[in-house]
This record gives C-alpha cells, sequence and structure tokens, in this order.
C-alpha cells in the first residue's frame, strides 16, 4: 500500500512534499554522549515523525545495534557531539554501510562538519552541522524519494544558521533515564535528565570545537520548550536536570526566565549549568539567583592559571578572575566544578605544580573530577589553535585515527608524564577524589624534584559537594 505523506522544513516556512512508501524507516544513532540520555536522538525524532517518518533510536552506550535494526533503515543519522562520539562511530558507520548498502547514511552534530571529508570517505552521504533538524528532515525526505542523492556541505562560518522553530524532544524509545548518569549529593543518588536553552557560543575561545561551526552566534530555545522537555523527564523520574548550553549565561535575560520558570513548575528539582568565568563575574548579581532556583553546581571551563595560556586560549579571563569567580560562588553558597587543560604546548612542570597548589589553596581539591587533571588539548580539523605559529611548529599532519593534528611537547617529559597521568587516574577509579589528588600531588613534585609543601587541610566535606558520575568532558 503506498500512501501520500509530508516531509516538512518549518525552519523559515518551506514545505517539501515527498511520497514513500509509509513508514519510512529512519534510524538513529547516538555513540557516545557523556553518560546521559541524547538530547541529540530525542530532539530530531520528534521533528521526523512529525513529518511521518518512524524513527528508531539506539543508544550504544546502552543497548546493542541489531541487524534487524540496520536492515530495515531507509535512512541512518549518527549524532556526532563531541570528539569521542565520532571516533567510536567510525568502525559502526562502516558495519552499516556494509550491512545496508541502500541506506542513506547522514552525520549530524558539532563534530560532523569538522570531520566532514573523512565521514564521506566511510559512506557519509550528508553532513550536518550546528541547528541541523530542519536539515536532517530534508536529508530524510530526499532518501524518501526516486531523486538523486545530494552531498550536502558543512555550512561554512560565514553562511548564516537557520533560525529553528524547535519541537518539544521525543524521548520514548530510548533507555530509561534510570540508566544514565546519576547526581550524587548529599549522600543522595538523583537521576539526571538533560535538555538544552540555547546552543553555540558568542564566545570564540581559539579551542573550543564549537567555534568552527558557530563562529561566535548562538541560538535560545524557547523557555516554554526547555520547561516541556524538563515535565516529560520529571514525569520519567528525573530529579536533576543539567542544561547543556556551552554557556547558560550567553542570554543572561533567556536564562532568568528559564530558571525562575524552572523553579515556580520544578520546586523539588534540581540543576547544573555550564557557565564561562568572565560571565559569573559580569552577572555576580545572578549568582544568589541561581542558589534560590535549586541550581546544585556550575561548571566553568577554567583551563589554566597561567595568564600566558588563558591569553592564547582568547579565554576571555585571568587567574584573578578565576579566584575571584571562586569567592563569589563560595560567599553565595555555590558549589562550582571547575574544569581545566592542563597539558598544552605551553604546559612546564613548574606551571603543572602550580595549577596543583592552586586547586589545593583555594580548596577545590574535592571539586576538581581527577581526569581534569591529565587532559591534554585537542587540536580538530578546522581549530583555531591552528591560527598560532608555535602551535602549527609542534602538529604534525591529521591524523584519520585519532581525528586530531597530533602535537609534540618541545619537552619529551611533559608528554611522558601526561602518558603517565592518564594511565593512574584511569586505573585508579576507585580511590576519593583528594586520595588521587594526593597521589598526583606526590609524584608531580618528586618528578619536578621539588619539595611537596604541605597541602591545606580540607575545608569542605566531600559529600556536600554536588557532583555527577560521569565527569568526562570532551
Amino acid at each position: 500500500m503506498h500512501v501520500q505523506h509530508s516531509i516538512v522544513g518549518h525552519g523559515r516556512g518551506t514545505t517539501a512534499e515527498a511520497t514513500y512508501n509509509e513508514g519510512v524507516q529512519v534510524l538513529l544513532i547516538s555513540t557516545y554522549d557523556l553518560g546521559r540520555q541524547p538530547f541529540g536522538l530525542a530532539s530530531p525524532t520528534a521533528w521526523l515523525r512529525e513529518a511521518g517518518a518512524e524513527v528508531v533510536c539506539v543508544d550504544l552506550t546502552r543497548e546493542k545495534l541489531t541487524d534487524e535494526r540496520v536492515h530495515s533503515a531507509a535512512v541512518v543519522g549518527f549524532f556526532l557531539p563531541m570528539h569521542t562520539a565520532t571516533r567510536l562511530a567510525i568502525p559502526v558507520i562502516d558495519r552499516v554501510r556494509v550491512a545496508n548498502p541502500g541506506a542513506r547514511l547522514i552525520a549530524y552534530g558539532l563534530y560532523a562538519p569538522l570531520n566532514a571529508e573523512l565521514l564521506r570517505e566511510h559512506g557519509i552521504q550528508d553532513v550536518l552541522g550546528g541547528e541541523f533538524e530542519e536539515s536532517l528532515v530534508e536529508a530524510v525526505r530526499q532518501g524518501a524519494t526516486t531523486k538523486p542523492l545530494s552531498i550536502k556541505a558543512a555550512t561554512p562560518p560565514a553562511a548564516p544558521l537557520p533560525r529553528l522553530h524547535f519541537r518539544v524532544p521525543s524521548r520514548d524509545g530510548l533507555p530509561p533515564l534510570s540508566r544514565y548518569a546519576t547526581l550524587q549529593i548529599n549522600g543522595e543518588r538523583r537521576t539526571v535528565g538533560y535538555t538544552e536553552a540555547s546552543r553555540g557560543c558568542k564566545h570564540r575561545c581559539r579551542h573550543c570545537p564549537i567555534v568552527p561551526v558557530y563562529d561566535g552566534r548562538f541560538r535560545i530555545v524557547p523557555t516554554d520548550i526547555a520547561i516541556a522537555d524538563v515535565r516529560a523527564q520529571m514525569a520519567a523520574g528525573a530529579r536533576h536536570v543539567t542544561f547543556g548550553d556551552p554557556d547558560f549565561f550567553n542570554g543572561i535575560r533567556h536564562a532568568e526566565r528559564t530558571v525562575r520558570a524552572f523553579a515556580r513548575e520544578f520546586p523539588a528539582l534540581t540543576y547544573d549549568v555550564t557557565i564561562k568565568v568572565e560571565h559569573l563575574l559580569q552577572h555576580a548579581e545572578m549568582l544568589p539567583v541561581l542558589v534560590q532556583t535549586g541550581c546544585a553546581f556550575v561548571t566553568t571551563a577554567v583551563e589554566s592559571v597561567d595568564d600566558r595560556v588563558l591569553a592564547r586560549l582568547e579565554k576571555g579571563h585571568t587567574r584573578a578572575d578565576f579566584e575571584r569567580v571562586v569567592d563569589l560562588c563560595r560567599s553565595a553558597g555555590l558549589a562550582l566544578a571547575p574544569t581545566f587543560l592542563p597539558f598544552t604546548p605551553w604546559t612546564t612542570f613548574a606551571g603543572y605544580l602550580d595549577l596543583l597548589q592552586t586547586i589545593d589553596r583555594l580548596d577545590l581539591v574535592e571539586h576538581v573530577a581527577p581526569i581534569q587533571l591529565a587532559i591534554r588539548l585537542l587540536i580538530p580539523q578546522g581549530s583555531r589553535m591552528l591560527e598560532l605559529e608555535e602551535v602549527r611548529a609542534v602538529t604534525r599532519e591529521f591524523d584519520a585515527q585519532s581525528l586530531t593534528y597530533p602535537w609534540v611537547h618541545p619537552d619529551p617529559a611533559i608528554d611522558q608524564w601526561q602518558s603517565e597521568l592518564t594511565r593512574l587516574i584511569g586505573v585508579k577509579t576507585t580511590l576519593s577524589r583528594s586520595e588521587l589528588f594526593d597521589k598526583v600531588w606526590d609524584l608531580a613534585h618528586a618528578r619536578a624534584n621539588a619539595l611537596a609543601a604541605r597541602r591545606q587541610p580540607p575545608r569542605a566535606a566531600r559529600s556536600t559537594i554536588p557532583y555527577l558520575n560521569e565527569p568526562w568532558y570532551c
């Protein structure tokens, strides 16, 4: 039986009609999304179902990809929001292409356009970057007709980003929230949901993977859409919500409207957000508002306590700014979760010891996930880091296996230290944050032949500092 269906593109009021067998099968796949239920599957599912498609979602961190699902799909989309997800996706793309050579393959998300050439070599036909939902509907429409398949290029930074009329994400068909990362707070474990109140970022930090796609632009998700998404997740058991905006304070008035609406409707729920150091300073009057509306903690990308490195990264803040933010958040009763990028071409042993001593002195040991002590700068395709001659001097050719431009530190001992740290932190998973910090502290001082000065006694108990139990941040 043949039925007429409409695949509708709503972003600018355009409508494209398609005729295809009833229930074109779309398979959306996520390979990794920081231990959370993938928003990048739920959001396009709502768009595609509204357009008449039948959608199946598979989160490979929680379930297996069966041959039946692969064989029945006319279109397969791979959600690539970050570096790890993209690396994990490549062999899956190869498997799907072999198992179902007639399927249209689509890659979408931040890291899709950064790796467009490689993805096409593996059979991807459409590469979609920021604000991908409308374009994904259009790609499915083309895949559902007899029209020749087109290759959709990654949107160049100078081109305007679509302004979408967002839909409430559709999460049925995904593994339950109880199978994902949880919040640990005051000895309690809470089921965590995830939504977005904005996308992109108006800043252009040199090392950030958002910049090649959004180039200093961001888009607002209407508050009622975000709240409706939270409402659905609360009904599914969520007791805490992560707002995954790259910077929650990009649109400060929108942020305030959103958290106040959140608190009015969900007074028993908590949430967390990510905010730049400079925005925490600029909008310090909002810190008590965050606390009053249920914010459990704020993640902030400090990256370094070396002002020279911060300038090269164009972070927009200084070491003194960071220390001021620590004081402001502590005074407001707001937990801070700093993230760092300790290994760059400018890292020295003295600088690494300074980072440890600063974390210790500011009583942040229990606030910092141990992996943050070993993070190494990633230089993907399109990175603004390659604008710097001193970076180009230490990088090699692009590596299709790692999806990066590998770089070698001028001092081989620094690279050896970073590798040793990665092994240590990866193996000692049963140690507490303070115990692991102590090991890193002692080893780092021994490596640098420096006296391991007496550490500050911790002033905050670990149980009082909220954290998600899957802290990877890349």
